[in-house]
């Protein structure tokens, strides 16, 4: 198990290391805290299963292309090429901004897929892989609004200050009444996105749909048409989906 721990140390430190895509032994040690001798064996053996790679001249480490492998293999399961990326397209080119679609993992969501309208030159631009906490942003209090009761209090309990807890419950109450949410300025100052839920076949929820847009000259009727628009792809893709709401 400790061997486990130490090699995700290892993938965490490469993946967040966004200015530089390859990084010597001796910065993951002290990243990793952990002595180079140790780190040298686990590196050799992440090294034989794809996990890394090594630049053979330099000898800097990056992440394996297996990650990449198992990624697409789980990006083909979400029904991405065939059914929801597709209808994203569509969506872009309505609104021409940028859409997302994002997926609850434990207390934050995942963001798995990404579509830019290139014909907007001013654009919000999430990594994808980059995980939120579910009390930011309105994909993530969609996300909230829609899972189980218990899900719900227990992330709140655990992400929301206990004074601002009643509040952000009726909050999430309000999105799931009116089948949207919206967020100002959360992540980024001067942007916001709007959001709807994804329900699948068994009409359980997959995750959610967003547009993401700078409110520079953002008119009331701009923003109620992303609101509709949103609606709208959120149902349509559920009900590809075979959802029944």
């Amino acid at each position: 198990m400790q061997t486990i721990d130490r090699a995700m140390q290892v993938i965490k430190v490469l993946a967040k290391n966004d200015t530089r895509m390859w990084i010597s032994i001796t910065d993951l040690s002290k990243e990793c805290d952990l002595p180079v001798s140790t780190l040298h064996r686990l590196l050799q053996s992440m090294k034989q299963h794809g996990l890394i790679q090594q630049d053979p001249d330099l000898k800097l480490y990056s992440m394996g292309n297996t990650w990449l492998e198992y990624g697409l293999k789980m990006y083909d399961t979400f029904d991405f090429v065939g059914l929801i990326r597709p209808e994203m397209e569509k969506l872009m080119h309505e609104v021409e901004e940028s859409v997302y679609f994002s997926k609850p993992i434990g207390l934050e969501s995942l963001v798995v897929e990404r579509i830019d309208c290139l014909n907007n030159p001013i654009r919000i631009n999430d990594q994808l892989g980059i995980r939120i906490p579910l009390n930011i942003g309105a994909a993530n209090k969609v996300l909230l609004a829609n899972m189980p009761n218990s899900e719900t209090v227990k992330a709140v309990n655990s992400l929301v200050p206990s004074e601002e807890r009643d509040s952000f419950i009726k909050l999430l109450s309000k999105v799931k009444r009116q089948g949207y949410g919206e967020s100002h300025g959360e992540q980024t100052p001067g942007t916001s996105s709007v959001a709807a839920p994804i329900f699948d076949h068994a009409n359980e929820l997959l995750g959610a749909i967003s547009i993401g847009y700078v409110n520079f000259n953002i008119t009331e009727e701009r923003q109620n048409c992303l609101i509709e628009k949103v609606i709208e792809y959120g149902m349509r893709i559920s009900n590809k989906l075979g959802s029944k709401f």
